[in-house]
């Protein structure tokens, strides 16, 4: 067979190189910052608070725009916050979610749209369920649940299990995890965290510092150097 004929190697979900951005009257956030996903999987980001993580997660969500540097995306993303609170913006679960999908669909696949995603996140049947009688965790489930009716194939994760309770923490992280690892169209999730324990669920962790992120290492191999030092 000759070189040709072998497909070109899958470009890289996401890609950052050089990457400099301030907040106005608070000095840099990043600066010299590179970060490189290279396909489906869940990648988790630790470092101390000021390290630019959020900063980072806000860029490649284009919520601002980098000073320097160069941003390829390659997946329609979504941002899903520490707080569903400050994105869920309706009263019930199905009016959520409709926002979210394409309006150019019909009515027909419009519901189909809205029943898939609340299956795919553990909701089903909680369409006209008040957004304000879920638990902490069903809010955060249908935070994600929004991501996936807008057809996003990157989720930008803030710290999404802080204000969770145990349990619905660990659910949510199984979620995340299966949703990166389904066999047929698997998601890319960058989450942040600050739960050490979570790094052992993930497929890439990096350390961030002083707004760079450090190379990719197996998440228990980050958890022991950082609980070690």
């Amino acid at each position: 067979m000759s070189l040709g004929a072998f497909p070109p190697p899958p470009l890289p979900v996401l890609e950052l190189e050089g990457i400099r951005f301030s907040w106005p009257g608070a000095g840099v956030a990043l600066q010299g910052c590179d970060l490189l996903i290279p396909g489906p999987g869940l990648w988790m980001l630790v470092g101390r608070n000021g390290s630019g993580k959020s900063s980072l997660l806000k860029l490649i969500a284009g919520l601002v725009e980098p000073e320097a540097g160069t941003i390829r995306r390659r997946a329609r993303c979504a941002m899903v916050f520490q707080n569903p609170d400050h994105q869920l913006l309706l009263p019930s679960c199905g009016s959520e979610l409709l926002l979210s999908i394409d309006p150019s669909l019909n009515q027909q696949e419009r519901e189909t749209c809205l029943q898939s995603a609340l299956a795919q996140v553990g909701l089903a049947g909680l369409a006209e369920r008040p957004i304000h009688s879920l638990s902490g965790g069903q809010k955060q489930r249908l935070a994600i649940a929004a991501s996936l009716a807008r057809q996003s194939a990157l989720l930008l994760l803030d710290e999404p299990t802080a204000l969770l309770d145990p349990e619905s923490q660990r659910e949510v992280l199984a979620l995340i995890r299966g949703l990166t690892h389904q066999p047929t169209q698997p998601l890319t999730a960058l989450w942040i965290t600050h739960r050490l324990e979570e790094l052992q669920q993930c497929d890439g962790a990096a350390l961030m510092q002083d707004g760079r992120v450090g190379p990719w290492q197996p998440g228990a191999a980050l958890a022991a150097s950082l609980h070690n030092a």
